[in-house]
């Protein structure tokens, strides 16, 4: 479960973004939101279901979304896929002549396994400056290791016999401990794997495939098929059939023929399969009634709505089954408000969602900012400052009623976080 995330230029003045799921002591007049859309672990602790992020284009909302996977690639991959000459890829705010030099911070407090753990790093083009990981054994936050620059400190119960040796300075600690089966570091990067999942909202093509390996899974077969049919309800049936890559490539262009080749020989193309998914939809006569079925190819014939909702579908099952963490950006992008908010209510529902996943979206879907359906401290926003740096609030930050017209609030400028545009009325002069 997360907790928080934070991203800045942390030896700078200013203080890094900090983006929270913990749910605030909110005053509510609508007691049942506030129960289903929170939950609690432990009894001190209360999280929220899910949080939508708003803000004008260019504000940083998807910069957000970078960094954190940003994070979760360099502490699964920095000990093993990047060589000891490679420039870490972060990229310093550049709008400041403070900042422009200081290193690049990022923190993750997160619950795995029940237990409450604070792990992060500051890291600059060429180097980890430094790196630290805590956890909570009772009440009171403990270390398990520190490091400044190539000297790490640990305590006795992080036990990694003495790695320190093979710690590359543009590698993390908790990466290579991992690398050696150091079993606390192993399950930290486990967690990040399979629980900490981050959607792009508009390149389907590794969502597709993912919702296609998912539906090879009879347990989630079914739960996939009626979670599209119950948010399109122009889909009937959904059919999966492989036929085999040859035949089909024969009818290729020459040049995609020749790029293929380079990457796999065409005797190996044998054993190569093609997937295709086909949709069914009723047909029926001029009375009314049913006749049969007709099939339609997904890529070909269905909307680009219905292709993301599709790519989305494996994704959403397994988070809600498997109490992962889903963050999506561009949510609305080609989807219908009302799938959108069905969506949501999947996350915000006791029945629909047991296992407490968490959905993390970035939209600009304005009917979904309503009492009724979120806590103010579910609804986020972005804006940047007049030194081009991003700021990153809570509603739960205004003091405004639990009940009040969050949508209309917002479109008026109240919370901020709204394009300002110029005068367009010259463009329609000079051309009179």
């Amino acid at each position: 479960m997360l907790i928080e995330f934070s991203v800045g230029n942390y030896r700078s003045f200013k203080e890094p973004v900090t983006f929270s799921m913990v749910a605030a002591n909110l005053d509510s007049k609508n007691p049942q939101i506030d129960e289903d859309n929170s939950f609690s672990v432990g009894n001190n602790l209360k999280l929220l279901k899910s949080a939508a992020i708003y803000g004008a284009n260019a504000s940083g909302k998807s910069n957000l979304v970078k960094a954190l996977g940003f994070m979760k690639w360099f502490i699964i991959n920095s000990s093993k896929e990047t060589q000891s000459t490679e420039k870490i890829k972060v990229e310093p705010f550049r709008l400041s002549t403070e900042t422009k030099t200081q290193p690049s911070l990022f923190e993750l407090v997160f619950v795995m396994d029940g237990t409450k753990y604070r792990y992060g790093f500051e890291v600059t083009q060429h180097r980890v400056i430094s790196e630290w990981l805590y956890y909570v054994p009772n009440v009171k936050e403990t270390k398990l290791f520190i490091r400044d620059s190539d000297q790490i400190e640990q305590s006795k119960k992080y036990q990694s016999n003495n790695l320190k040796q093979f710690t590359r300075s543009n590698a993390l600690y908790l990466s290579v401990c991992s690398q050696f089966n150091v079993d606390l570091a192993e399950k930290i990067l486990n967690w990040l794997s399979r629980t900490l999942n981050i959607v792009s909202g508009l390149n389907d093509t590794e969502d597709i495939s993912y919702t296609l390996r998912c539906l090879e899974d009879n347990n989630l077969n079914d739960e996939i098929k009626q979670l599209i049919k119950s948010l399109d309800f122009g889909i009937t049936g959904i059919n999966i059939r492989e036929r085999d890559f040859l035949p089909e490539f024969n009818f290729l262009p020459n040049d995609i023929k020749e790029q293929l080749k380079s990457f796999i020989e065409e005797d190996n193309m044998k054993g190569v399969k093609m997937v295709s998914v086909g949709t069914e939809h009723q047909v029926f006569d001029e009375y009314g009634n049913l006749k049969f079925t007709e099939e339609f190819n997904l890529n070909h014939h269905e909307s680009e709505g219905t292709q993301k909702l599709f790519a989305l579908a494996g994704r959403l099952i397994m988070a809600l089954k498997e109490s992962q963490v889903l963050m999506i950006d561009e949510f609305d992008a080609r989807l219908h408000p009302l799938i959108s908010l069905g969506i949501v209510e999947l996350f915000n529902s006791k029945d629909n969602n047991p296992n407490n996943a968490q959905l993390i979206f970035i939209t600009h879907d304005t009917h979904l900012l309503s009492h009724k359906i979120f806590r103010r401290d579910q609804i986020w926003f972005t804006e940047k400052n007049r030194y081009g740096a991003t700021d990153l609030y809570s509603l739960a930050e205004y003091k405004v009623p639990n009940d009040a017209a969050f949508e209309s609030d917002y479109i008026k400028g109240r919370y901020g976080a709204i394009p300002y545009l110029g005068d367009l009325s010259y463009l329609i002069n000079s051309n009179g």
